[in-house]
């Protein structure tokens, strides 16, 4: 019989070092993050793409827009929207019943999804329905399958830990009532409708208040592809930054543009030129004498 001793320090350094643990993205799977006002066609084939193509099978939840009833017209509209990219199936679920979307019954559309799609509207309104239920569960297991989860403006939202813009009577009060979203992506806080609703300076309220978080905000049209600890920007708008370090630095946030890149891990910004090369960020403000 042959043993090999193995040094504690290298089973320590094994275990410590999984290649794929990511620390702020989904270990596997992808997200497709809009911040509303519409996702054009390049967004809309990315996120077909990513679950599947041909094969996609995808889940549209609207329940963050507050209707109880989707007429046919409604749901051949979404269903075309996905379709159209080349997508094999789509499917509509909702309810507002917790207890409902605890049941197996309920949760059998997500079960073979490849993709799954949050609508616009409150999202507070997706934590009430699906916190803490089997459904919750069956939307991370989409990810886990090496799916794809997409969403826009509150579908972008719930797709960060901290819940920005979560109270129940406004969606002016970034700190509200709700406070916790889907975590998604950890340690995070997303803004959605950015320029277009002059939003620009909302989220410094909640960094200044949870220095840990990373805060997104993303314009109208305008999405983040989130894979592992890096995203790309896709969009003809803008995303803008609010990482503390820089914040108390500077004072400013900061703008990444269509092709850009993230890495979420370093808090790194990478700008798109014959290579991605390192973004400068903001000086810090000097006293004029």
């Amino acid at each position: 019989m042959f043993r090999i001793s193995i040094p504690l320090f290298v089973l320590l350094m094994l275990f410590f070092s999984n290649g794929n643990a990511q620390e702020v993205g989904p270990e596997k799977g992808s997200l497709v993050i809009v911040g509303g006002g519409g996702s054009g066609p390049e967004i809309l084939k990315r996120f077909v793409d990513l679950a599947g193509g041909p094969t996609a099978k995808i889940v549209y939840v609207p329940t963050a827009s507050g209707r109880n009833e989707f007429d046919p017209a409604f749901i051949g509209r979404i269903s075309q929207m996905f379709l159209a990219h080349g997508a094999a199936e789509v499917v509509l679920l909702h309810t507002t019943d917790k207890d409902e979307a605890d049941t197996d019954e309920f949760i059998e559309p997500l079960r073979d999804a490849t993709g799954v799609w949050f609508s616009g509207g409150r999202q507070w309104r997706i934590v009430d329905a699906y916190e803490k239920t089997k459904t919750e569960m069956a939307f991370r297991d989409v990810l886990k399958r090496g799916g794809v989860i997409g969403g826009s403006s509150a579908g972008a939202t719930i797709q960060g830990s901290y819940l920005a813009r979560g109270d129940t009577k406004t969606n002016t009060i970034m700190m509200g009532d709700h406070e916790v979203g889907f975590g998604y992506m950890k340690n995070t806080a997303i803004d959605q409708h950015l320029l277009r609703r002059n939003r620009q300076f909302d989220l410094i309220e909640v960094i200044n208040a949870k220095p840990e978080l990373l805060g997104i905000g993303l314009d109208e049209k305008t999405a983040i592809i989130v894979q592992g600890d890096r995203f790309e920007v896709l969009g003809p708008s803008y995303v803008a930054i609010y990482d503390h370090e820089v914040l108390q630095k500077s004072g400013r946030f900061y703008l990444l543009g269509n092709g850009d890149r993230f890495d979420l891990k370093n808090r790194k910004p990478l700008r798109r030129s014959n290579q991605y090369n390192e973004l400068p960020l903001p000086a810090e403000f000097k006293n004029d004498k």
